[in-house]
């Protein structure tokens, strides 16, 4: 046996709240709307569609970035490598190092194009080498090379007078390059014993072959050395002295 309900019809206006009506009484219920209502097709914002190949493809060097062509594959094979770009050339370090090599004829034509990049590297193979030995004189050995260059450039100008034109720049470069004896001196005392004295015999060589060599280029370099000759190897030898002095104690 089925039993019947009355559901009063609802209608539903244009306002949007429904009106039930239920006999003679009207009730209305107010039905909650959407706070922000659906936007129109005719919005100022353009629908972008996701479809896959819906969007144009472009070649490589064909678009721009930040309003400028985007460089192809041939503008990067015209750009300089990226250690002539730093200012190291390894050739030019190279042929720096071999000819401190030769105690007895330096060439000093390969140094008048100073440069750091060499004394740099020379100055990280002394400071390994101490560390291999047990001393840790990163700092020390940095600042004894600022503070030899500084003083070596005072002393030559000071001899030399108005005719010197030795700069800083091309002091310190010869200075690291002729620091080579010290850091072979360095590696040989790895397998000296520590109580000889082989290793004084073998520090006073090589303190002669970097006085040598230092003395030499300073007077070829730069004007107004070579009468002074003797002073200024006096001073390299003072600056090799103490480097040694780090190596042997």
């Amino acid at each position: 046996m089925t039993k019947e309900f009355n559901v009063p019809p609802v209608i539903f206006p244009s306002g949007g709240n429904p009106i039930v009506t239920g006999g003679a009484n009207m009730q209305q219920r107010r039905v909650p709307t959407a706070p922000f209502p659906p936007r129109t097709s005719n919005s100022g914002i353009p629908f972008m569609s996701f479809e896959i190949g819906s969007a144009p493809t472009a070649s490589y060097g064909s678009g721009t970035i930040g309003g400028g062509p985007v460089p192809s594959a041939a503008n990067f094979e015209e750009e300089q490598p990226l250690l002539d770009e730093l200012g190291i050339h390894p050739d030019q370090i190279w042929r720096k190092t071999k000819s401190i090599l030769n105690p007895f004829r330096v060439n000093s034509d390969v140094h008048k194009d100073s440069d750091l990049s060499g004394p740099m590297f020379l100055y990280i193979l002394l400071c390994i080498f101490q560390l291999l030995a047990g001393k840790i004189q990163f700092g020390v050995i940095l600042g004894w090379i600022v503070v030899s260059s500084i003083f070596l450039y005072v002393v030559f100008n000071m001899l030399a007078g108005r005719n010197g034109n030795l700069d800083l720049h091309t002091c310190t470069s010869v200075v690291g390059y002729c620091l080579l004896p010290v850091v072979m001196l360095s590696a040989i005392s790895l397998f000296l014993p520590q109580n000889g004295g082989i290793r004084f015999v073998l520090s006073g060589v090589f303190v002669i072959w970097a006085t040598r060599a230092c003395t030499n280029l300073m007077v070829a370099v730069a004007r107004g050395g070579e009468e002074h000759r003797g002073l200024i190897a006096y001073a390299c030898f003072l600056i090799y002295t103490l480097f040694s002095l780090l190596v042997i104690f």
